[in-house]
């Protein structure tokens, strides 16, 4: 897995997101902000995430999409539960994925951060072939940018966001990272 100068990866699908922009001028990439997500809640597989993210998704084809109507974020990668990459915004520019966020006393995690998002939920265990893509996309993004931290949505807006949830296991996700 590689990146390259504009910060896409070899390994992904690409499926481009119209909700992105620049990052500020000279802002380096230290953090890393893991997300859950599964549209609509609880259900896995088809295409509804990817549209949301492209803002091609149909608001009327379930009724819990109708609270997306309008709506406009994005995240730099999506892991799919079989393990597939997707990405939606080059690591280059900024993916609107943490919201109103703080991370180490820093405001606007948008600015200087990666955002990816696992297909799952708070509560059923995220897959095997998640931890194996994510343990992988750690290391290709850590090799081209100098990330500090990796930590949850949860970490940078607590009270606000859960995920990626108690199902997540930040420990096997370690000892993976530490295997390498």
């Amino acid at each position: 897995m590689k990146l390259d100068q504009q910060g896409f990866l070899d390994d992904a699908e690409q499926i481009r997101s119209p909700n992105c922009d620049a990052r500020p001028a000279g802002e380096s990439i230290t953090l890393m902000v893991i997300h859950g997500i599964s549209l609509p809640p609880g259900e896995f597989g088809g295409d509804a995430i990817q549209k949301f993210f492209s803002d091609t998704l149909d608001c009327g084809a379930h009724p819990y999409f109708e609270g997306l109507r309008g709506l406009r974020v994005s995240a730099h990668f999506l892991i799919r539960r079989d393990g597939g990459i997707l990405q939606f915004v080059p690591c280059e520019q900024r993916a609107w994925h943490a919201g109103v966020s703080r991370h180490a006393g820093r405001e606007r995690c948008n600015d200087f951060s990666i955002g990816v998002e696992l297909e799952g939920s708070d509560d059923v265990a995220y897959e095997d072939l998640q931890y194996e893509a994510l343990a992988r996309l750690t290391r290709a993004l850590r090799k081209r940018y100098p990330i500090a931290d990796v930590v949850g949505h949860s970490d940078i807006a607590p009270g606000r966001k859960t995920d990626p949830g108690p199902s997540f296991d930040w420990q096997r996700l370690r000892a993976l990272l530490r295997d390498s």
